[in-house]
């Protein structure tokens, strides 16, 4: 039977069932501790080969009760373990096996943190004999203190951290004899030593202890009093440097938690370790419910760009596809919306996406890709698109501007706040006839252009459809008898609060409403705020269990809109990030999955 894996708690762990930190619990001072040592074969942890367990538990310094005993490994006893511990095969054929054993054991241990030395060793005994004779594991919290010791005492106190080197650096009652109950009762005094040490490491909690052990860097040891005093609130954290600027902004339903797991093992990025060390301390806002502290985490960043955040830093930094205002349109990727009578498309967070979406545009209908400004009297000469039959040359007015308007800008016009069918099937044709010429690796190409133009124009219309409305009043249940409630006003959320426990939130809700942002309208998708404010707001009124309590006017979409080729795009992404991919699949099957993407 292969060997159970072992993994030490986490600060997860010691959260009760509402998220919350129960301090009594977590005291070093005043949490139960059963010190264990199993004596043993010397083989692989398969359930068997234990042959002595002892257990001591303590509280605050005071010994609280005693668990030893030999057990029968149920196999032959190495002479080496003989010699080593003095226990012989005459002394283990009277005693118990251990699956009867491991009932009174498991008692024992309830409640209690689990310490040894070396504890994966011993734990891994445990639970593979739990395993084999069908006892739950009760999956207690570990605490090793062969690990502690390696970050408590230096190389200058203790050449190694064995048991006996530590027993005596702690002056032990009780020196280990590799029995089990002498080695558990050296166990308990290097622990109550390590415990002393601790405090200067600013360990004061069983959760801090188990952190503490496991491979934390100096800098997150140093720097982890910056987490003192936070609230166990939803909101904001900014880590700030000495001169006050903004390190890094982040958001989290409890700050106090979220801010300590910097300071522990699992914080590896690099970036963040740097950002630790330049820190000196953390603010905390505290926000009314989750959806306000994503957007003022959003805006705060926006506002300060910390140097340490990657994302939804620069939300200015979006492009738009223009399709000008002029006799024979065409595509510009441009910065700004202009209040010029122009169709605008977007906003694309690179120029790279928006001329990806061009390109499928392009390939649709008969756009020119000129840059010129034509005139509808004087004909100018054509490009070699015009020979390759790509554009119906209206810089030499083989097509009128009415034609042009027709078959040319009105398809693509119409996707924007409309039907874009003319558009996505005219890509999927050519899709399906490289397809079946066996063209695979153009028609990968085509996909890519259909989902950058596919995906602009379905969230064009979501966003449209919310930030046309002057006010959305909308709640939803917090979990603890209260309601999240905020107001949304033209995509932006102008204010938030949560109702108090088994009272009517709608006192709550005319104060909020009463106090909220004003909010004017614009230009575009999202006149008032980020695109990506607006669509975690989105997100959070689409949840199926948020009530929409009113709105200024109806929120609607188009009927024959983008959204209905949601799937399609879905599929298309899929097939594009290899998990549904026609280019990667077989040669039989890659023409029906170019045709598997139309509805």
């Amino acid at each position: 039977m292969a060997q159970p894996a072992y993994v030490q708690g986490t600060l997860d762990t010691l959260l009760s069932a509402d998220g919350s930190v129960d301090p009594a619990a977590l005291s070093l001072a005043d949490t139960t501790f059963v010190v264990l040592d199993l004596e043993t074969t010397g083989g692989a942890a398969d359930g068997a080969g234990i042959t002595e367990i002892g257990a001591v538990k303590v509280r605050g310094g005071e010994e609280l009760g005693v668990f030893a005993t030999l057990v029968n490994p149920g196999e032959r006893l190495p002479p080496f373990i003989t010699v080593l511990t003095g226990i012989t095969e005459a002394m283990l054929a009277p005693a118990p096996p251990i699956e009867t054993v491991l009932p009174s054991l498991l008692e024992f241990l309830r409640g209690s943190v689990l310490v040894a030395h070396n504890a994966p060793y011993d734990v891994g005994f445990l639970k593979a004999a739990c395993a084999r004779h069908g006892y739950t594991w009760p999956n207690p919290r570990v605490l090793d203190t062969a690990a502690v010791a390696r970050r408590a005492l230096t190389r200058d106190e203790v050449p190694n951290r064995k048991l006996g080197t530590l027993a005596q650096f702690f002056h032990a009652t009780v020196q280990p004899t590799h029995r089990a109950l002498d080695d558990a009762r050296a166990t308990v005094d290097v622990l109550h030593g390590l415990i002393e040490r601790l405090g200067s490491f600013r360990v004061h909690t069983v959760g801090d202890a188990i952190e503490f052990a496991k491979a934390v860097t100096p800098t997150q040891r140093r720097q982890r009093h910056l987490a003192d005093g936070l609230p166990h609130v939803p909101g904001v954290y900014v880590f700030r440097a000495g001169d006050g600027r903004a390190l890094y902004v982040g958001k989290s339903k409890d700050i106090a938690t979220r801010v300590r797991s910097y300071f522990t093992a699992s914080e590896k990025r690099a970036r963040i370790s740097e950002m630790l060390g330049a820190a000196t301390r953390v603010e905390a806002l505290e926000c009314a419910h989750p959806l306000e502290a994503e957007v003022r985490e959003l805006r705060l960043i926006a506002a300060h760009s910390p140097p340490y955040n990657r994302r939804s830093k620069y939300p200015e930094r979006v492009v738009w596809l223009k399709l000008t205002a002029e006799a024979y349109p065409r595509l510009s990727v441009v910065r700004t919306l202009a209040d010029d009578g122009a169709a605008y498309l977007g906003p694309f967070s690179s120029r790279k996406t928006a001329e990806l979406a061009a390109a499928g545009v392009y390939d649709a209908v008969p756009l020119r890709q000129c840059s010129h400004k034509l005139s509808v009297r004087t004909p100018t000469p054509a490009c070699a698109l015009a020979e390759l039959g790509r554009c119906p040359a209206p810089c030499e007015h083989k097509i009128t501007p009415e034609a042009y308007e027709a078959t040319a800008a009105l398809p693509f016009r119409s996707a924007l706040d409309g039907d874009p069918s003319q558009v996505v099937d005219a890509l999927m044709d050519r899709i399906d006839t490289l397809s079946g010429k066996r063209r695979y690796e153009e028609a990968a190409v085509l996909r890519s252009r259909l989902i950058a133009l596919l995906r602009a124009t379905v969230r064009m219309q979501r966003l449209t459809a919310m930030t046309r409305l002057a006010e959305i009043v909308a709640a939803r249940r917090d979990g603890i008898g209260g309601w999240e409630i905020v107001v949304v006003r033209h995509g932006r959320l102008a204010a938030a609060a949560t109702s108090p426990p088994r009272e009517h939130p709608r006192p709550t809700l005319e104060a909020v409403r009463l106090t909220a942002e004003t909010v004017l309208p614009g230009r575009g998708p999202v006149p008032a705020a980020s695109a990506e404010e607006t669509e975690r707001i989105l997100a959070w009124l689409e949840l199926a269990d948020t009530r929409l309590v009113e709105t200024s006017g109806d929120w609607v979409s188009p009927v024959r809109g983008a959204a209905r080729f949601t799937s399609l795009l879905n599929r298309a992404e899929a097939a594009a990030s290899g998990k549904d991919s026609s280019v990667r699949s077989s040669v039989t099957d890659r023409s029906d999955d170019a045709r598997s993407l139309r509805l």
